[in-house]
Parts: C-alpha cells; sequence; structure tokens
C-alpha cells in the first residue's frame, strides 16, 4: 500500500482536476443530460487510467533529466521513493485498466484508444525535440471531452471537436505558465520549451493569446449546442478565472506560478462542466 501511495503521489493524482471535468462536459453535452451509471462508471475508469498511464511514463522517461533539476530532483524515481521497475509495473497495469475500460464502452471507443497512448508517449519525449511540447500536452487534455462524447455517443462532431480545440489552447497557455521556472535549466541542458525559445514576457504574452482563443471557442460552443445563459454566465466566470491566472504572473515575479497553475485551472475546468450540466438539465426539466 505504500508503493501504490507513491504511485499516485508520483503521477500527482489530484491534477485529475484538469481534465476530468472536461471529460464529463463532453459525457453530458453526448447525452444532453446525465449518461447512464455504467457509462459514467467505466469514463471514471478510463480517464484514471489514461492518466496514470500519461504521468506515469511522462516521469519514467523524464527521471535523469529529473534528478538534474533542483525543482525536481525530489520526485518519486530521482529520490529513490520508487524504483524504475516498480514505475513500469504500475503504468502497465493504468494501461491495462485503461485499455479494458474502453473495451467496456463501445466499439469506437476501443478502435480509437491508442491514439490517447500515442499522444501520451510522444509529449514525453517531446521537450527533447520541440518546444511545441506544450501544443502535445494540450492536445493529451483535449482528447478528454472528445473521447467521452464517444463513450456515449459513438460518433464525434464538430461541436464536442471544438471543445477539444478549446482546452487544447487552455492546457498548452498554462503550461507555458508553468515551465516559466525552468528556463534557464531547459537552456543550460539543450531542452524545448517556448520559455527557452522566446523569454519571460513573450511566452507569457502567447499563454494569454492561447487563452483567449479558448474563451472565444467556449462561447462558439454555446451556440452550437444551443446552450443558455447558465452555461454561458460559467464561460464569462472562467474567463475571469483566466484573467485572475494572468495577474497572478509577471515576468519579474514568478512566486505565484503554483497557485495559477494549479488552483485557477482546476476552478477553470470545474466552472465549465457544472454551469453545461445545470444549463443542460435545469433547462429540460423547466
Amino acid at each position: 500500500m505504500e508503493k501504490v501511495k507513491t504511485f499516485l503521489s508520483m503521477i500527482k493524482i489530484e491534477h485529475s482536476l484538469f481534465a476530468l471535468p472536461f471529460a464529463f462536459t463532453g459525457a453530458v453535452l453526448a447525452a444532453e443530460g446525465l449518461p447512464s451509471l455504467g457509462k459514467i462508471f467505466w469514463i471514471i475508469v478510463a480517464m484514471v487510467g489514461a492518466r496514470s498511464f500519461a504521468m506515469g511514463i511522462n516521469r519514467i522517461v523524464d527521471a535523469e533529466i529529473d534528478a538534474k533539476n533542483p525543482r525536481t530532483a525530489s520526485r518519486e524515481i530521482p529520490s529513490g521513493k520508487i524504483s524504475k521497475s516498480a514505475a513500469v509495473l504500475y503504468v502497465v497495469v493504468a494501461l491495462i485498466v485503461y485499455e479494458f475500460a474502453t473495451f467496456m464502452l463501445n466499439t469506437l471507443s476501443f478502435i480509437l484508444s491508442p491514439i490517447p497512448v500515442i499522444v501520451f508517449i510522444l509529449y514525453s519525449y517531446s521537450k527533447r525535440f520541440t518546444s511545441f511540447c506544450h501544443i502535445i500536452l494540450g492536445i493529451a487534455l483535449g482528447l478528454a471531452p472528445v473521447g467521452a462524447w464517444v463513450a456515449v455517443e459513438g460518433t464525434v462532431n464538430l461541436g464536442i471537436t471544438m471543445v477539444g480545440v478549446a482546452v487544447i489552447f487552455w492546457a498548452a497557455g498554462f503550461d507555458i505558465i508553468y515551465a516559466l521556472q525552468d528556463i534557464e535549466f531547459d537552456r543550460e541542458n539543450n531542452l524545448f520549451s517556448i520559455p527557452a525559445l522566446l523569454g519571460i514576457r513573450n511566452s507569457l504574452v502567447l499563454s494569454r493569446c492561447f487563452h483567449l482563443i479558448t474563451f472565444i471557442i467556449f462561447l462558439y460552443v454555446k451556440f452550437y449546442f444551443d446552450l443558455g445563459l447558465i452555461y454561458l454566465s460559467g464561460v464569462i466566470l472562467s474567463g475571469l478565472f483566466m484573467l485572475y491566472e494572468h495577474s497572478l504572473i509577471k515576468a519579474d515575479d514568478l512566486k505565484n506560478v503554483n497557485m495559477a497553475f494549479f488552483n485557477l485551472n482546476a476552478y477553470i475546468s470545474m466552472t465549465i462542466f457544472v454551469f453545461v450540466f445545470f444549463d443542460i438539465v435545469l433547462r429540460r426539466v423547466f
């Protein structure tokens, strides 16, 4: 149990608050309300398995890099709290759980299930060859609402694809902010990132542009799915969270990066889900 707890700590299980609400958003939009309990259960299992695999493989691949970086040297593998072989075992189990969950959802989910796995692995190596690693991370998270829609509806349409694109720009924007902490380390070790390429000020401008695109797409989603004022209120609130997130980060003051990264982005994903849910459910009731 101690090793399981260590693995859960390694994969930052609490960061599921980023992608899981958007998966629920896709499921609620597909079902135009609450999906069946069976669908909800297997979507949760698939998301937990996928995210555990994604974070686990990232930590394994980056173990040597993390050991060199003072900010990450205390992570579980570099510090010896969990061995690489044990981490690999847990990652394989997570992958099996994910694949089984997609099989239980429907045929199309199972057929498409390798796509996220490929993206997760690609992201884990991406900082070694491209500054657009943040976009690849965004794609990994952006697949959550699309995958949940497929799980419920068995199809894909433009509306849910745009939700996924919004998540791509949202995640890439906040990952650029997070990467500001490692700008000097990345440059010294020939690692790629937007901050290492553009510098702090330009990276912050790009991050703000990405989040503006996110906000605009969320507005578009209102009209595509014919959502109402409740959803619009959620979009406005999420926009305010994004504004506050960027107000916390200054080019010469990065002390609030972690708060901006975790707290506010968890609020944003939860806000979109909750307001989509109540907009659909309450409009059906009344």
